[in-house]
């Protein structure tokens, strides 16, 4: 008896041994990124949209409901990789054009880098919209020990044709396909993880091509939706169902090598859904290129069976998109860079803490003239929000998209209260005009910090057809 009793105190012993190392070890991060994805566009605000998967993980883990991003797909991707407000890196102004010398300059140490310091193997798979001229700003010159992926944005899923020219890459070398991307993606994706040893720290960053426009999908989704007669937003409802069924192949697949138990799980959508190509953000106002709350706050949500101490809840605090460059190191164990605007919200995602973000500047434009900043309660906004100014519902029965009266008489500035009025009702401005001077005053302090944006005119040099019809590295 007591040498059965020994035996089982060893083997407990031995387990806990176990368990303590795994979860003491640099957790697996799978950061996921969709493009476009609508605040009204998930299963977790409406019943309309099948996500499974997706959905699991929301609900077992922890919804962040006010995680905001850039009106736009660049800002986002610079935030998300280099931990500084767009505005303090010149890409605050639309998104880099392919034929742009733009870029996410060098001098910023991103992600991977700093990851890749502490151990971490790191992998690219999806979209990159950080600049390509040359090849110092492509992403396996910036830390990322593979890519496979596309370097501009709005090409086609299958021909992956972009402003004339094609796009899709293996590591540096031009990948010909006509196979549709997600199904490209995501056998790279579980390449990555059954060939990889499970004993390293792995970074795998997912930026996917789901759900930006063009609209396409295989047929066998888009019938999932019969019943929604709008073509754009049946269309793009499947589009959202394969990318969920590709996440959850995904997972299947960390579940099956053993990596669950000591992963963590990100996940977001990069700018607002645009309303002109299926998505929708209902009850928020705006879309897709505005600093409306349609166009900057962001689906999102972390998961982990092991590093998430609350869990099944929603957690209200405020989060940036260049918190995810600071968490994510803070969950690695990696010290947070001096000078950077992210802020390390680890513990608000794993133990339910309070937000360390008191306010949110959801961006200074110096060319479109606007900006905007939010603290706990209130937002303040100057000049036009951006092209849509309106709510848009959910496209019509009839197969036609709803006619909607845009609003172009909007005051220069206005404030809404966000806990009263999510959906930006009512401008409060002139009543409140103590709240309008200190939000213009913290405004003010970041904008004698920004730069002016970097946006310049196409580059001849750029084209295409100097590289044999492929978008090339090379003419910067």
């Amino acid at each position: 008896m007591a040498m059965r009793g020994s035996r089982l105190i060893m083997f407990l012993v031995l387990l806990y041994t176990y368990i303590d190392y795994n979860v003491s070890q640099s957790p697996h991060i799978i950061f996921i990124v969709a493009d476009d994805l609508g605040w009204n566009d998930v299963s977790w605000h409406t019943d309309e949209i099948l996500m499974p998967n997706l959905d699991t993980m929301a609900r077992a883990g922890v919804i962040l409901n006010n995680s905001y991003v850039q009106p736009m797909c660049s800002p986002s991707r610079s935030a998300f990789m280099s931990g500084y407000f767009p505005f303090h890196t010149g890409l605050q102004h639309d998104v880099i054009g392919a034929s742009q010398a733009n870029f996410l300059e060098s001098k910023y140490k991103i992600l991977p880098q700093y990851l890749k310091e502490k151990g971490y193997a790191t992998h690219i798979v999806g979209k990159w919209h950080l600049g390509f001229c040359n090849w110092k700003y492509t992403p396996t010159y910036r830390g990322f020990d593979s890519y496979l992926g596309y370097y501009v944005a709005a090409e086609d899923y299958y021909q992956h044709n972009a402003s004339n020219g094609y796009d899709f890459r293996f590591n540096t070398s031009v990948l010909n396909t006509t196979e549709y991307s997600l199904d490209v993606f995501t056998r790279r994706a579980k390449e990555i993880l059954t060939t990889h040893s499970i004993n390293t720290p792995l970074f795998l960053y997912l930026p996917f091509q789901n759900v930006h426009a063009p609209l396409e999908v295989p047929e066998i989704y888009e019938k999932k939706f019969a019943n929604i007669q709008n073509r754009n937003r049946r269309q793009y409802s499947g589009m959202v169902y394969a990318l969920d069924e590709a996440v959850g192949q995904i997972m299947k697949v960390l579940d099956d090598q053993g990596y669950m138990n000591n992963s963590v799980i990100m996940f977001t959508t990069d700018n607002g859904g645009p309303v002109v190509s299926g998505a929708n953000n209902l009850p928020l106002r705006g879309a897709k290129t505005t600093i409306w709350e349609g166009g900057t706050r962001g689906a999102a949500f972390v998961y982990s069976p092991t590093y998430l101490h609350k869990t099944q809840y929603t957690h209200n605090g405020l989060m940036h998109a260049a918190d995810w460059f600071s968490t994510i190191l803070g969950a690695a164990g990696v010290d947070i860079p001096d000078g950077v605007d992210g802020l390390n919200l680890w513990d608000m995602m794993s133990n339910g803490s309070n937000s360390t973000r008191q306010e949110v500047v959801h961006n200074i434009d110096d060319m479109y003239n606007n900006s905007a900043i939010r603290d706990s309660r209130y937002k303040l906004m100057f000049g036009n929000p951006g092209r849509y100014n309106t709510w848009y519902p959910l496209p019509g029965v009839d197969g036609l998209c709803q006619p909607v009266s845009e609003i172009t008489d909007l005051p220069d500035v206005q404030l809404f209260d966000l806990l009263e009025d999510p959906g930006e009702h009512y401008n409060i401005a002139d009543q409140n005009p103590h709240i309008v001077q200190r939000l213009t005053d913290r405004l003010n302090f970041y904008k004698k910090t920004a730069i002016p944006a970097r946006y310049p005119k196409g580059d001849p040099e750029s084209n295409p057809d100097n590289f044999g019809g492929v978008w090339s590295p090379g003419w910067c």
